[in-house]
């Protein structure tokens, strides 16, 4: 039994498919999407894009097919990415097609918007045919006439009514690659219309809060949306949809992951927010050691608390902790045990090496154990 049961997620049941390379669902680790914001037409661009967010971890990324000429482009941009591309398609089936032999990973469509049950078979039978998964995403700002008519409004019901309905048009085709979204904006709706889809299909769900705003608007609105689902278990892979950076879609997505300790990256930085009994500056060292440490992959955790107040009591719950003293002179912890002082002056290239040699020595681990199970 765990000791520390308030900290336990029991992640949601749900069959796993393969989107390219990368497993989703079961017990597969919870991928983190992305998607450019490039013209698909200018290949260059979008592989330069792809590139960006491959560098900060994105495991999927998808890329809009919305004409000929994007799908003409989709072939290079698939053969140069080193991650699975999703195609997104909205309205036109013939572009699926394209991006079906174009080497798409996954396709992103609503099959009620593809037409008729014709088109949704010939996307499905491209699907199967070059081993594509497909991702049906449902979303309350488009969601069909016939269930705004009975709902009267976007709703959860409707959403996941919506979903079903797609679910059917693929399964009836004796498809079952794929998984399923059902966004919103408004963080509520979008809860509650996963809960409910959870609760009746075990496909792996896609989560995301649609157009959830700025950097740092969309980044509180999608942390409150995708936290409160993923703690309670629900979700396979997320997108945090923000009006920035591809990659700082990426970054957010790793710190919603990492706050709930399900999947971490890199350097987890505990910080305070500093005040007047700081003993050195506490703002100025997190932002260069985040600029500083960006490189590292590895997880481990670092504290860096201005005084010794909460300082030494953090520490102990980190990898490697820094907490202020006086007279410039402030303590370094390593794996929780107080070990030596460090001054101003050499405070953070001293954390950085520490930090640095740290992840070195838990790869050479990770290196040794897995030699050792691959020699049995």
């Amino acid at each position: 039994m765990s000791v520390r049961p308030w900290r336990d997620i029991t992640r949601r049941k749900s069959r796993q498919i393969m989107v390219g390379k990368v497993p989703v669902g079961g017990d597969a680790p919870i991928a983190v999407q992305t998607m450019t914001n490039t013209p698909t037409e200018d290949a260059a661009a979008t592989i330069d894009q792809i590139r960006a967010c491959e560098e900060v971890g994105a495991d999927i990324i998808r890329v809009s097919c919305p004409t000929p000429e994007a799908t003409a482009a989709f072939r290079q941009i698939t053969r140069a990415a080193r991650v699975p591309i999703v195609a997104d398609i909205h309205f036109h089936y013939k572009r699926a097609l394209e991006a079906a032999d174009g080497g798409a990973a996954c396709l992103r469509i609503n099959p009620g918007n593809i037409g008729s049950r014709a088109r949704v078979k010939e996307v499905v039978n491209a699907a199967k045919a070059n081993g594509c998964a497909i991702r049906i995403g449902v979303n309350a700002g488009s969601l069909e006439k016939h269930l705004l008519e009975k709902y009267g409004e976007p709703c959860p019901e409707a959403l996941v009514e919506s979903a079903l309905e797609h679910m059917k048009y693929l399964q009836d085709e004796d498809f079952h690659e794929f998984k399923i979204s059902v966004k919103a904006s408004d963080v509520f709706l979008a809860v509650a219309a996963y809960n409910g889809l959870a609760e009746v299909c075990d496909y792996p769900l896609h989560l995301g809060i649609t157009e959830a705003g700025g950097l740092q608007g969309g980044t509180v609105k999608s942390s409150i949306g995708l936290g409160m689902l993923l703690w309670a278990g629900i979700g396979d892979t997320i997108r945090v949809s923000l009006s920035a950076d591809p990659v700082e879609e990426v970054k957010v997505g790793y710190h919603i992951l990492k706050s709930l300790g399900i999947r971490a990256r890199g350097v987890k930085i505990v910080s305070c927010p500093s005040c007047a009994r700081q003993g050195f500056d506490v703002v100025k060292t997190v932002d260069a050691l985040e600029r500083r440490l960006a490189h590292i992959t590895t997880p481990l955790s670092l504290s860096v608390l201005g005084c010794v107040v909460n300082g030494p009591g953090e520490a102990r719950e980190t990898d490697i902790g820094l907490t202020g003293g006086g007279n410039g002179r402030h303590a370094v912890f390593l794996s929780g045990i107080s070990d030596h002082v460090i001054d101003d002056e050499r405070m953070l290239e001293h954390i950085v090496g520490l930090v640095e040699a740290k992840a070195a020595e838990i790869e050479a681990a990770n290196e040794a154990a897995a030699a050792a199970v691959a020699a049995e």
